[in-house]
């Protein structure tokens, strides 16, 4: 079994694997299985957080957590981001500009330790929700347009057809996929596509992700300036309170012929 062409080396591995089907042991056959690392983000020198990732993008990956999670202000506050594989995983080195470096060893003071979850390492209640600013009111979607985003999907996602393993972070301008980025964490597929964006912006559009649209996603497009988040699966309640206070239209269960809308401002249209 060969490698899928359009599937960049190093992304997954072929192995062989049994199965069972209908009461009857399967015989011996190659699959693809995606591949995941480590990835330390290292700011000015000192050593922020390891997330599992996809070795892929991680430029975008570094630029995109910063932003998303407030350790950078705008993208001109990220002066160099360099991808270094080591012996275990990956390290990325972020130049940060001085003052946002100055408000990450603060904030690192008052926390024990952060991972990947986007919680873990919160120590007091209130610093789950970092507050976001409500974003703007210039993005507009027609069911029209988000479906025909979505039919185009799987066909932007060749890491997941080879493995069934990854998430997808879209980027909808006109009906149409502007930008795609996969991961095998549904968090760091939103980052990179974020960092994606703020090195080379997409227009006005719309966010859609082929995960359930949890608190932490709806905060990290939010703090993007994401004004239309579209999900595959459901919303859960704490999610629906930060797209209310954030005012980001939040829609779910994008499937083909439906959508649930569970807060809108005008955004979203059905023609």
């Amino acid at each position: 079994m060969s490698q899928p062409d359009d599937l960049a080396s190093g992304l997954a591995r072929c192995i062989e694997r049994g199965g069972w089907r209908q009461g009857e042991m399967q015989a011996s056959r190659a699959d693809w299985l995606a591949e995941e690392v480590p990835v330390a983000l290292v700011y000015n020198g000192l050593a922020h957080v390891v997330m599992m990732c996809t070795p892929h993008q991680l430029d975008d990956f570094a630029r995109g957590f910063s932003l998303s999670e407030g350790i950078a202000r705008q993208a001109s506050d990220l002066y160099d981001v360099d991808v270094r594989p080591v012996a275990n995983g990956v390290e990325v080195h972020i130049e940060l500009a001085g003052e946002c470096f100055a408000r990450l060893k603060e904030r690192r003071r008052q926390m024990a330790g952060r991972t990947g979850c986007g919680l873990c390492g919160v120590e007091q209640l209130e610093q789950v929700a970092r507050p976001a600013p409500p974003v703007g009111r210039t993005a507009h979607l027609s069911a029209p347009e988000l479906q025909t985003a979505l039919a185009q999907l799987a066909a932007r996602q060749p890491l997941a057809a080879a493995t069934g393993a990854t998430h997808a972070a879209a980027w909808i301008v006109g009906g149409q996929l502007a930008l795609v980025r996969e991961d095998v964490g549904r968090h760091v597929a939103l980052d990179k596509l974020i960092g994606a964006m703020a090195r080379e912006p997409q227009g006005t559009g719309a966010l859609l992700v082929t995960s359930r649209a949890s608190f932490e996603m709806v905060q990290k497009a939010a703090h993007a300036g994401f004004e239309i988040l579209a999900a595959v699966s459901a919303p859960t309640a704490m999610a629906l309170d930060m797209a209310r206070q954030c005012d980001v239209t939040l829609l779910g269960f994008v499937r083909p012929g439906r959508v649930n809308v569970y807060y809108d401002c005008g955004r979203f249209a059905g023609s």
